[in-house]
């Protein structure tokens, strides 16, 4: 045996040790680094979770306050109820009226759904049936409570009462 060959292996154990000090070294370098990026993440996760939930109260906030004019007109119109009733209907018109703008306002408007129009479950939600003469069936007969929404986004549909062929 030579001499180069009894220190070959001797020299080729250390590589092999330091190799693998520096795998292990690097192995915990992202292992850290996983563990690290692992809770940047769940803190992103909480702090939009705590953002949806304010930006939730903040709209709730802000949808409320466009109603509290509504409620006081109301108030006002229910404090005058019993001095003059023909300015109290006058006044519960406009408050009506009010209250239609703050749905509009709100991206809902009142839809304004007619008699003779077409009957479509897409906007309508049939109520009833009727049997009349001069109506075409399958029309809207007569609208019993109002849709609100535009065409995309129906907030309600309209509560109808569609005509029906006579038998």
């Amino acid at each position: 045996m030579s001499e180069q060959e009894s220190t070959e292996p001797e020299h080729s154990d250390e590589g092999i040790v330091e190799s693998a000090v520096d795998t292990e070294k690097q192995i915990a370098e992202l292992e850290d680094s996983w563990r690290r990026t692992a809770a940047e993440l769940e803190n992103f996760r909480k702090r939009c979770a705590k953002d949806v939930v304010r930006a939730r109260e903040q709209e709730r906030a802000s949808v409320a306050a466009r109603w509290l004019p509504v409620l006081d007109n109301l108030e006002r119109a229910l404090e005058h109820a019993s001095s003059n009733p023909d300015q109290v209907l006058e006044g519960v018109r406009a408050v009506h009226q009010q209250a239609l703008t703050v749905l509009a306002d709100l991206g809902y408007p009142r839809r304004d759904d007619e008699t003779g129009k077409t009957f479509d479950p897409a906007h309508h939600e049939a109520v009833s049936t009727i049997t009349a003469e001069g109506l075409v069936p399958g029309t809207v007969a007569h609208v019993v409570r109002p849709g609100y929404g535009p065409d995309g986004e129906i907030l309600r549909p309209a509560s109808v009462v569609v005509a029906t062929r006579s038998e």
